[in-house]
């Protein structure tokens, strides 16, 4: 009689590794530098093989999601749906993140701000960042990881495929091939996952864990309890009244994607696990390749969290009290900040200047949450990655039912 060996699922893996690497990383703070010298870059090994596949997996799966679909106006239709959902989650997310932070701001401490330093990256215009979307070099977006000119690449020649008509039945079965070389790739670098999950966040507990219970940890609280907010409030409503799916069983299914976020602090690097959950969840793949890569680009819903939290915390640092108008500064800035911000740890920082900025708040004060930004950026990577496959979702849903309503109307 053959025993067939029961294998662990891979949210239970994830799970464990997650665990083992707080217990480990709480013990180990007395040994941070071995932590971070001789565990972390097995961590950073492992973002590194994820961050190799996304580009071919997003070129690929676009690709061959546009082909599949061989119409122009559906790619335009999809896109279009996904933005106005990202920017109005976003503009939600930030107005939480406002409530939440003048709801705790009496518990946040009060630290001294002279000799403060941060030394702001060069800021873009809104028309740099629209030039900055079409690439001028084929080969530089994939090097770079420039996750919104791959997108770019990938409908351009999308569209063209569609357009060869009947000549393109060669090259849309090498695409298709060629996407199943990635796909099963993507599917052996993700057995890797409980591994580098705990060589990612055995080093960050080690080093962070007394910054956690330390003088910041009202500002960390005050944001964790928002992120939770919306992801259980504006995403369970949203599954449930626009893409047919009980709250329970998208959590449920987005666990494997939520604690691999959680641990790597990447969008990017989260977006092949992502896109595993979504389609176990019923989205189309023509969907899924389109709506997650553009999603772990431009939808920033944890970030805009982060931004309120943090605007309200440095703004009680210096004395200031924000008005309604300036809040409502700070919510148009972030959603409008949100598109062109890369998917990679630590992009936070540089939309939280601009919000800062725009309500006339000192950029310095970002060196009061620079010591714990990687633990706030768990957190919002997070929530993004959760919005995401909401949206995704959603879009996939809308879709079903759109075509379903032509499939009736043509049978009239």
């Amino acid at each position: 009689m053959n025993k067939q060996k029961k294998k662990l699922p891979l949210a239970m893996q994830i799970f464990i590794a997650l665990i083992l690497a707080i217990v480990v990383g709480l013990l180990m703070q007395s040994q941070s530098g071995f932590a971070e010298n001789y565990i972390k870059p097995f961590g950073t090994i492992f973002l590194n093989l994820l961050k190799f596949i996304v580009v071919p997996i997003v070129l690929f799966s676009i690709m061959c999601g546009i082909i599949s679909m061989r119409d122009i106006k559906k790619v335009g239709a999809i896109g279009l749906k996904t933005v106005v959902y990202y920017m109005c989650t976003t503009a939600f997310a930030i107005t939480i993140g406002l409530v939440g932070g003048n709801i705790f701001q009496r518990f946040f401490p009060v630290i001294a701000t002279t000799d403060l330093a941060y030394e702001m990256k060069e800021r873009t215009s809104v028309m740099d960042t629209i030039v900055n979307i079409f690439p001028s070099n084929f080969i530089s977006p994939m090097v770079e990881s420039n996750m919104l000119q791959v997108i770019v690449i990938a409908l351009l020649l999308g569209f063209s495929i569609i357009k060869l008509g009947e000549k393109n039945v060669g090259i849309v079965k090498a695409c298709n091939s060629i996407n199943e070389i990635f796909m099963k790739c993507m599917e052996m670098i993700l057995k890797l996952s409980p591994i580098g999950v705990f060589c990612l966040l055995c080093p960050v507990v080690a080093s962070n864990g007394a910054a956690i219970i330390g003088s910041l940890a009202m500002v960390l609280l005050a944001a964790y309890i928002c992120y939770i907010i919306h992801a259980v409030v504006v995403y369970s409503i949203a599954v449930k009244t626009m893409g047919g799916v009980s709250p329970a069983k998208f959590f449920k299914e987005m666990l494997p994607a939520i604690m691999f976020a959680f641990s790597s602090a990447s969008s990017v690097g989260t977006l092949p696990i992502n896109m595993e959950c979504v389609e176990k969840l019923g989205a189309k793949k023509e969907v899924s390749s389109f709506v997650l890569p553009l999603g772990a680009t431009i939808n920033m819903d944890g970030t805009a969290i982060y931004q309120g939290v943090c605007a309200i915390f440095i703004a009680s640092c210096y004395g200031i009290h924000l008005t309604l108008p300036q809040m409502m500064t700070i919510i148009l800035t972030a959603t409008l900040a949100s598109i062109g911000t890369a998917g990679v740890p630590g992009s936070g920082m540089v939309m939280l200047a601009m919000v800062l900025t725009s309500v006339g708040l000192p950029v310095d004060g970002i060196a009061l949450v620079a010591g714990v930004d990687r633990i706030f950026d768990m957190g919002r990577t997070t929530v993004n990655i959760t919005g995401d496959a909401s949206c995704c979702i959603i879009v996939s849903n809308l879709e079903q039912k759109k075509e379903l309503r032509r499939a009736k109307k043509a049978q009239e």
